[in-house]
């Protein structure tokens, strides 16, 4: 079989926003603490973070992290996690049934944040708190001094303001699950109006409000076209999020699951645009995608703590999937599906950094490793940044639940011309054919075949452990062949592909 696709480079979608490449941590399980915190390990430095998982996240370049949560965050105090560690509070988690000792709070994330080289993207409690709580942390955080916040920030050890930039306006405010949980005109009259409030402390700031917890939930794209009546005139983003599943090992239907993803991007995408016309506006709201990723392996073993059988405990093992080659493929598919979406799509993080949900898992006080899916976002991430180009594609393709004809061949491609390159992120999801790739390149000038990664494994089940790290890894490609425009390769069967070009 052969799949065909044209790349012009005068013909693109957009510039694709760095901080598509987000991530995302919150207060559960051992995200944070063994996470990224934990004071007696081996590489811990002066303020209790892992260096080993620091370096792994170095590796991934995330241009941000969001921050504390999550459902965490609707019933959370800012204010516990400032001061003397030993003045803090414990307090009952009523998200995860944890217990939370505030060990770690906004000084040491973003101590931990700027030693990474990310930004952080910090989340304000709209469930359980409001107004004034939101502009007393915007205060506290982004005010050079003179004010009480501020000031109490000094005092706390932090001269400088962090002016963190990006503030999530609640988190999943749809969903019943949530503490605090609103109808769509309930949540957007109060972000409007939170928005109201710390826009006058600063206008340039980026402003995100809740939209639908995932496609499935019975008030979207209803929920959407409410908050945003409500809200445009004052947010930046309108957040969205989706989880990937496949309890019935089904692969053919799962590694299809981003057609359902391009159709919640579009019918979103379309929602902004009918609110921006009834509103008469010239202000261009985008979608920020702050929560996806593969998550179903963990789901049963989570049940006792979720239920609160163990009472209340402390950073327990939760949602710890463990990754394997098939999710390589998926997460490879999603990126792609960002990618193409690049003019929309301006944000996204994905759920979660370490150890929940997470391409990064530690053992406490020994090893830390990247899952299999550590690998499509790394390369996403380097290789990903530029303009989106407008591909063709022809080839065959694949009936399924998620929709007819979906091509076996899932495909993105990057031109950054600053760095004279253009990049295709290629996914074979045929279970049983290895699939010509023919690709014309027009425009480009004189291309040369720079580097050629491939990951497979005969396994669809490999994972990689403590043990074996290694187990599914990137390694060289074979068969990609440049002749004038046109590229050749061929794609295993089940297989995830970079090809980088270099003029």
């Amino acid at each position: 079989m052969k799949a065909s696709v044209t790349a012009h480079r005068t013909y693109t979608v957009s510039r694709i926003d760095d901080r598509v490449y987000g991530a995302f941590l919150e207060h559960l399980g051992r995200a944070v603490y063994e996470g990224i915190y934990e004071p007696t390990h081996p590489t811990a430095d002066a303020n209790g973070m892992r260096g080993d998982v620091a370096n792994l996240v170095r590796e991934l370049d995330v241009p941000f992290v969001r921050y504390p949560g999550g459902n965490f965050v609707s019933a959370y105090n800012w204010e516990d996690g400032i001061g003397p560690k030993e003045d803090r509070p414990t307090r009952l988690d009523l998200a995860w049934h944890t217990s939370e000792s505030n060990e770690v709070g906004i000084h040491e994330f973003a101590d931990w944040a700027e030693s990474v080289g990310t930004d952080m993207m910090l989340a304000l409690n709209l469930g359980t708190r409001g107004i004034q709580e939101a502009r007393d942390f915007v205060e506290y955080v982004n005010h050079p001094g003179g004010s009480a916040w501020s000031d109490l920030r000094k005092k706390n050890g932090r001269a400088d303001p962090w002016n963190v930039k990006l503030w999530c306006l609640g988190n999943e405010m749809d969903g019943p699950w949530q503490v605090g949980h609103k109808t769509a005109y309930e949540y957007g009259r109060l972000a409007n109006e939170t928005a109201k409030a710390v826009r006058a402390f600063d206008r340039n700031l980026e402003l995100i409000v809740c939209g639908s917890s995932h496609a499935n939930m019975p008030t979207y794209p209803e929920w959407e076209r409410t908050v945003l009546e409500e809200t445009y005139d004052e947010i930046d983003h309108v957040s969205l999020h989706m989880y990937f599943r496949n309890p019935e090992k089904n692969t053919a239907d799962y590694l299809a699951l981003n057609q359902k993803l391009d159709d919640y991007i579009g019918t979103v995408a379309s929602t902004i645009r009918y609110v921006k016309s009834k509103k008469r506006s010239k202000k261009d709201v985008t979608i920020c995608f702050d929560e996806w990723n593969v998550w179903y392996h963990s789901n049963q073993q989570d049940r006792e703590i979720l239920d609160g059988a163990n009472g209340w405990p402390h950073a327990p093992g939760l949602l710890e999937d463990i990754y394997n080659f098939e999710d390589v493929l998926q997460v490879g598919c999603v990126l792609n599906t960002f990618i193409r979406n690049a003019d929309t799509v301006k944000l996204a993080a994905i759920a979660q950094l370490v150890n929940v949900i997470a391409p990064i898992m530690t053992e406490k006080g020994g090893r830390a490793w990247r899952q299999t899916i550590f690998w499509p976002f790394w390369f996403a991430s380097r290789y990903g940044r530029g303009t989106a180009l407008h591909l063709v594609t022809d080839g065959p393709g694949y009936d399924c639940a998620h929709g007819d004809n979906v091509p076996f061949v899932d495909v993105s491609g990057v031109h950054d011309e600053a760095a004279g390159t253009v990049t295709l992120f290629v996914v074979n999801r045929s279970q049983t054919d290895t699939i010509e790739l023919d690709t014309r390149l027009a425009g480009f000038g004189k291309l040369r075949v720079e580097t050629h990664k491939m990951i497979r494994h005969d396994d669809l089940e490999a994972v990689n452990t403590a043990d074996r790290p290694d187990e599914v890894a990137p390694q060289d490609g074979t068969g990609a062949s440049l002749d004038g425009e046109h590229l050749t390769c061929p794609l295993p069967a089940l297989s995830y592909h970079v090809i980088r070009l270099r003029a």
